[in-house]
């Protein structure tokens, strides 16, 4: 535990020296010992944001010590913590804190309260349970968004409309993690259906096919971002496995089209291995 936590300790340290720079994903990868699509996940549920917003904070909260006891000019902030231009640095300072740079030159207001970040275990350690899936042919439609976003409900609503045999579909949500340091997770999220609609031909694809860790995840999906959680806070540092670089697959077993009762909703949390 101690060692993997280390990992993320890397990370932090890394990113608060080369805040004001692009950082690659390879250097992440080489730095924790994690594919990019595990460090981002554990990064995000230990620490409680994701990297792209600590190097966001940290490059916002640079510039306001500058601001504070500099006389620099605040295009010239802008550019030496990291941002294009003066406009996206003014964007990402007032979303941060909620003023512009040049109203915190003037005020001179104390901003900076946060203490430091500082990754955290989850206190439950899930026992999932490792299974070796057959290949799938699956029928689906895609968006590109932020994981546990509005837009993958949308996404359900529309897909649903195609209209599926009521019996023996499965359906199923494929979540490939998009190689970005953004201040979400941006992913390709696909609504997948085990048989082909009956009234719109939908492309189709092959998933599953190796070795998985199956997770169980009950009740409302607004709440999975628990069960991850403890996932990527406390399992994956345990668990001793090897991660392969193929996309996360949900399985809902139990959901509104066959289940009334939100506590009953049963969905399959699907970590590929290797």
């Amino acid at each position: 535990m101690e060692d993997n936590l280390n990992s993320i300790y890397r990370v932090i340290n890394f990113m608060e020296k080369n805040y004001d720079r692009p950082v690659s994903v390879k250097e992440l990868e080489d730095i924790s010992h994690y594919s990019y699509r595990n460090i981002q996940r554990i990064f995000k549920y230990s620490c409680g944001e994701t990297i792209g917003a600590f190097q966001q904070r940290l490059k916002v909260e640079n510039a306001y010590k500058r601001i504070l006891y500099t006389q620099e000019n605040l295009t010239s902030i802008a550019i030496e913590v990291g941002f294009a231009n003066i406009a996206s640095f003014s964007k990402a300072f007032k979303q941060h804190f909620g003023i512009s740079p040049k109203a915190a030159r003037l005020s001179k207001e104390k901003l900076l309260c946060e203490d430091e970040i500082t990754p955290i275990t989850s206190d439950e350690l899930l026992e999932p349970e490792i299974v070796y899936l057959k290949s799938l042919q699956v029928y689906y439609q895609s968006i590109k968004t932020f994981y546990n976003n509005e837009e993958i409900e949308v996404l359900w609503e529309k897909f649903m409309e195609n209209k599926f045999p009521d019996a023996g579909t499965e359906y199923f949500g494929v979540i490939a993690d998009e190689p970005l340091i953004k201040t979400e997770i941006s992913c390709r999220y696909d609504s997948c259906a085990s048989v082909q609609s009956f009234n719109k031909k939908l492309p189709s694809k092959t998933i599953f096919g190796g070795k998985y860790a199956r997770f169980i995840h009950t009740g409302s999906y607004e709440t999975i971002d628990e069960t991850y959680t403890k996932i990527y806070s406390r399992w994956i540092f345990n668990s001793g496995l090897e991660f392969s670089h193929a996309p996360i697959i949900e399985q809902y077993k139990r959901h509104a089209d066959n289940e009334d009762n939100q506590e009953n909703h049963l969905t399959y949390i699907l970590l590929p291995l290797k």
